[in-house]
């Protein structure tokens, strides 16, 4: 595994109402010192216990002072103990071009974390932070530098929405995500589902109509929207919200879609081309990829279990499909 997410510090002078290390807290503040992190990362390396680093911190002071312990632990690991194995590292909202361009130096990804879609939801979440100038223009350089520099182009660049602590709707997310992708060329948008008890008691999304497990599965449908739109060719608008702009807790997306489309089924698993194929509830990659290698050795799909174990989700292929 590449490791999991390690602070250098719970320091935090942010007041971002979702987190619980912001400044109005009063949790016990520790910092680990570059050599010391780089000393026990190079001890689990050797072992075999990690891949690569996943690196990021509270805010120690400033910005630019908090991305000199990130960049001085990723100078230690390239050029003192000989390390290119993969090193992911966090931009801090607020870090000047210099500060960047360091990390794009030494990193294989960089991400620094949109948080909400659009400034009227931030405005929700934090006073301090101003979305345009900390989070918006410094996405936009590494978008620019990794585009214009041959230095900095094999950098992949990604991005996290915190699902629930505002107020916008699925849409709102799925709209500024694709946005990201196409204008900044992202690799990745993730999503992290807001948990209640660990943010302040007036944000909005505290107020909503979700519970926590109901958060939980909102990230999970994010996710399946995401990846029908980056992988299955689906278009924005062929994304099923409802009214409110919100996707079902119930049904997945792609099946979801297929009950409004009912013209569009049943589709002959022995002719339809991988496009087609692709929007069957129930089918993934590894499924249509099979279908297709079967029929390109000259043999008839003739029933599901062709296709190999019938699992939970290979049964709703049922009622989309012909033989």
């Amino acid at each position: 595994m590449v490791g999991p997410l390690t602070l250098i510090s719970n320091e935090y002078v942010n007041d971002c109402k979702y987190c619980p290390i912001r400044s109005n807290l009063d949790p016990k503040r520790c910092r680990l010192e570059p050599d010391q992190l780089v000393k026990v990362f190079m001890d689990y390396y050797r072992k075999r216990r990690v891949e690569g680093l996943f690196l990021s911190s509270g805010v120690i002071g400033t910005a630019d002072n908090t991305m000199d312990y990130i960049n001085r632990v990723g100078e230690m690991l390239r050029k003192n103990n000989n390390f290119r194995g993969y090193m992911h590292l966090k931009i801090i909202p607020g870090a000047s071009e210099n500060a960047i361009r360091k990390t794009l130096s030494l990193a294989n990804a960089v991400s620094l974390n949109i948080e909400t879609a659009g400034l009227d939801h931030f405005k929700e979440l934090s006073e301090r932070k101003d979305y345009m100038k900390d989070i918006i223009e410094p996405m936009r350089l590494i978008s620019r530098l990794r585009e214009s520099d041959s230095r900095y182009s094999h950098v992949r660049q990604t991005t996290q929405f915190v699902v629930g602590a505002s107020d916008e709707t699925d849409k709102n997310i799925v709209d500024y995500s694709w946005g990201l992708y196409k204008r900044l060329n992202l690799n990745r948008v993730y999503f992290s589902a807001y948990q209640r008890g660990l943010g302040e008691s007036t944000l909005k999304g505290e107020n909503s109509r979700y519970s926590n497990s109901d958060i939980l599965m909102r990230e999970h449908r994010l996710y399946q929207t995401d990846w029908l739109i980056r992988k299955y060719n689906f278009s924005i608008n062929e994304i099923p919200f409802d009214e409110d702009g919100n996707l079902s807790l119930l049904t997945d997306p792609k099946e979801a879609w297929a009950k409004r489309h009912p013209e569009y089924f049943p589709v002959n698993i022995n002719r339809a081309d991988r496009f087609k194929l692709m929007r069957i509830p129930g089918l993934g990659e590894v499924s249509v990829r099979r279908i297709l290698n079967i029929r390109k050795s000259g043999v008839r799909v003739r029933k599901l279990e062709d296709l190999g174990n019938i699992s939970k989700r290979l049964k709703k292929v049922r009622g989309y499909i012909s033989f």
